[in-house]
């Protein structure tokens, strides 16, 4: 089975179309996504980006309206806008990866951003992050404690570098023999690429 690195921060919009279709994409496709949380924030400061100003309400707009047809065309929904930015935005993506770690991560990526979608909570704070670790029969303070261990941190760190040495500058994107492939629209392309 044909492996594709899927970098994406808890955080990014656009990435809630990804999560909640890639599982049924790997089964379609025969083949195996590597989750890779890291922080776009980090990389996007770097850049000067600014992703959705206030000031470009017609650009904020239209992405809320986008990912509800986007959503729609899948056939799942998206109620919009949601909150966002994200005030825990890291500590999101290192809960994201301490269960990566262990078998509960991608439950924990795709239910928190189903309910940040479709119910309006924002992700790693109450009372998304109550729900989503009872759903998932996950103990709340132990695991936000493990998230912020220097070993988290360390890993978050080094996928975040591992972005920028692939010239990775948004999320989603999909590493396909040195090939970058950005955004939810083109994870089939990435697929297509990896069969070449």
């Amino acid at each position: 089975m044909n492996n594709i690195d899927f970098y994406f921060s808890i955080g990014s919009t656009y990435t809630y179309l990804t999560v909640t279709r890639i599982l049924d994409v790997e089964n379609k496709h025969q083949v195996k996504f590597n989750w890779k949380p890291f922080s776009v924030r980090a990389i996007m400061k770097e850049m000067n980006n600014i992703p959705f100003p206030k000031e470009k309400m017609n650009k904020v707009n239209y992405m809320w309206r986008d990912i509800e047809r986007r959503a729609e065309g899948y056939g799942f929904f998206a109620k919009t806008p949601v909150p966002y930015p994200l005030s825990e935005f890291d500590l999101a993506n290192q809960i994201a990866i301490l269960g990566l770690e262990k078998d509960w991560g991608i439950d924990y990526i795709r239910l928190t951003y189903k309910k940040w979608f479709q119910e309006g909570k924002e992700p790693a704070i109450e009372p998304s992050i109550s729900e989503v670790c009872n759903e998932l029969k996950l103990n709340k303070d132990e695991i936000s404690s493990e998230a912020l261990k220097k070993e988290i941190q360390d890993k978050y760190e080094a996928n975040t570098n591992s972005a920028r040495e692939n010239k990775i500058f948004g999320s989603p994107s999909f590493i396909v023999k040195n090939e970058v492939f950005w955004g939810d629209d083109r994870m089939e392309d990435a697929i297509k690429w990896n069969s070449k």
